[in-house]
Parts: C-alpha cells; structure tokens; sequence
C-alpha cells in the first residue's frame, strides 16, 4: 500500500484519485505507525514551508519520515513535500528542513 501523508495540508485527493485511476493501491494516512507499515509513501505539496514543517512535527510525523527514507523506503515528494527534505528554506524566514538533500530552497527573484 502507498501512503499518502495527510499534514492538514496539500492536494491529497487529487494524489490519491491519480493512484487509483491507475490502479494502484494508495490511502491517505496520519499517523506515524501508517507511515511504518506502508510500501511507499507520498507527501503532497501546497502550503507554506514552515507550517508544513510544523504540521508534521505537531502530528508526530517528522521522525517516521526521516527513518523511512534513511531506510530506502520509495518517497514521493510533490512541490512542498520535496522542498522539506533539504536542509533548510527562506520562504518566509529561514526554517529547517530534513536536510536528507544537503542545500537551500530558495525565493524565485521577483524581477524574473
């Protein structure tokens, strides 16, 4: 089963109709023991850097995260659940990320 983490946060039903149109067997989870059981897991974007970072922390999730991926489990990191496995981002302030990915998510300058 692929687990698609729910943080109160991101576009899960549009991960999970995705999986499902093609026939693959994906649920949303929150909890860290979900995250433990699951094959794979995927973490949908959408949402500000450090709420994200603090959703997952409030929920108990940063940890079973971190030892899946050190584990070799397959992750699947969408906009913002890609962005936290760095190691830090100014989006808002500086805050910590994973640091699984040694670097900085950085602003887009505006006069682009």
């Amino acid at each position: 089963m692929i687990g698609i983490i729910d943080y109160g946060m991101g576009n899960l039903r549009s991960v999970e109709k995705g999986f499902l149109k093609v026939g693959i067997n994906a649920h949303i989870i929150n909890k860290p023991k979900d995250i433990d059981e699951a094959k794979a897991i995927v973490l949908p974007g959408v949402g500000a850097f450090k709420d994200c970072m603090k959703n997952l922390e409030s929920l108990s999730l940063l940890q079973p995260i971190l030892r899946s991926i050190q584990k070799g489990k397959p992750y699947l990191g969408i906009c913002l659940g890609l962005q936290i496995l760095f190691t830090e981002s100014e989006e808002f302030g500086r805050h910590e990320g994973l640091n699984v990915f040694k670097g900085k998510v950085l602003r887009f300058q505006t006069n682009l």
